[in-house]
């Protein structure tokens, strides 16, 4: 049987050399060369968070343990805690935080919009919080925080700042440190390229004081910084050391995306990024398809989530794109489930991946009787390609 080509937000296409890394033998957690690996791993993220003086932690498990280890390691009971949601997982965040003892004041945005940076700022005024948490990109709506003046209001009124990088890491652009965001955290299974299995996040030094200066132990024993950054410290040193059996394999993968990330250079990775996305929304939006950001100015590069067409039924359209050999993703918001998908594009996603896929969709409608111009999306995203 043919394979299928994976344009979910996640996990992703992989590069072949990735593959590659994470198929040899497995060897020991503590080999010398497995060390020097997971070292050059963590020193490789604080090149692709932009974050030169961060805390980088590598540890098996999920996206959602990444958010997991942020909450738990920096809230205490009774602290004061301002969630920015823009879809699903900002309310994830509310609900987590909760469960460590915060007082969540959630934000929540008009769908397919961001929250204006003045009421941000207004609830930054009227209250003092410990953290601030906001997501870059929305995997269940496609839209996209500007990462940058949230930092800035960080700063300015001394609060933990959290960015929920799980779906722009090495996709979007992002410069930790000189934005004065706190913790950026992701998941291995999306731009940053290896399968799934790794919570990726990078700490400031300002972040790290907080939760050393915490006046209770850290209510998650497997996510405590007490246990993983001896672990952290003594891989970038060079020296075994053990808590939990690492992913092994999954961090020679590791390695070797990071290792292909900057080869290819931040900047340049992030303009390609840039183009896939507005070549691919160029060639939704030729095909008569709205999607739920409701300007370019905050539509994300590295997914799509475009409404089906009225009066007909998206399982029909989402079987019709798998008949064409591209998989794509439904609706993740409980209230519109039914009434959008979602594409991915990212990591090694270019020019063949996104007109296979925007050829796929067009296949779908048209068998379903829209009337559409033959390959009129595809012209459209090749003339920005």
């Amino acid at each position: 049987m043919k394979r299928k080509l994976l344009m979910i937000p996640g996990p992703i296409e992989f590069d072949s050399e990735v593959m590659d890394a994470m198929s040899v033998p497995t060897p020991s957690h503590v080999a010398a060369d497995f060390i020097e690996s997971f070292g050059n791993s963590l020193e490789m993220m604080r090149q692709v968070w932009m974050c030169p003086s961060g805390q980088p932690f590598v540890v098996a498990g999920t996206g959602t343990l990444a958010m997991d280890i942020a909450g738990s390691n920096l809230i205490e009971p009774g602290d004061n805690a301002l969630v920015i949601s823009t879809g699903y997982f900002g309310q994830r965040f509310a609900n987590l935080l909760k469960r460590y003892g915060a007082k969540v004041t959630l934000l929540t945005a008009t769908l397919g919009n961001i929250v204006p940076l003045e009421d941000i700022e207004d609830a930054l005024r009227k209250k003092k919080y410990k953290l601030m948490t906001f997501t870059h990109v929305d995997t269940s709506t496609a839209v996209m925080n500007d990462p940058k003046p949230i930092g800035a209001l960080g700063k300015k009124y001394d609060v933990l700042t959290i960015l929920d990088g799980v779906c722009s890491v090495a996709g979007e652009e992002i410069k930790q440190e000189e934005w004065g965001i706190d913790m950026v955290l992701t998941a291995s299974q999306k731009a940053v390229g290896v399968p799934p299995g790794l919570a990726l996040l990078v700490v400031s030094q300002k972040a790290m004081a907080a939760w050393k200066n915490r006046s209770e132990p850290v209510g998650n024993y497997y996510a405590d910084w007490e246990n993983w950054l001896p672990i952290m410290e003594a891989y970038m040193q060079r020296k075994p050391s053990y808590f939990g059996t690492p992913a092994v394999n999954l961090i020679l993968a590791l390695e070797k995306s990071l290792q292909l990330i900057l080869k290819e250079g931040m900047e340049q990775r992030i303009k390609r990024h840039q183009n896939v996305g507005h070549a691919f929304r160029a060639g939704l939006k030729s095909l008569g398809l709205k999607t739920i950001p409701v300007s370019e100015s905050v539509a994300a590069n590295t997914l799509s989530a475009p409404y089906f067409p009225e009066n007909i039924a998206g399982q029909a359209i989402l079987s019709g794109i798998l008949n064409e050999g591209v998989i794509v993703a439904g609706g993740l918001l409980p209230e519109l489930k039914s009434s959008y998908f979602r594409v991915g594009h990212m990591g090694i996603t270019a020019k063949n991946e996104v007109i296979t896929t925007l050829k796929a969709i067009e296949t779908s409608l048209i068998k379903q009787g829209l009337a559409i111009e033959k390959d009129v999306c595809l012209k459209t995203a090749l003339e920005i390609l």
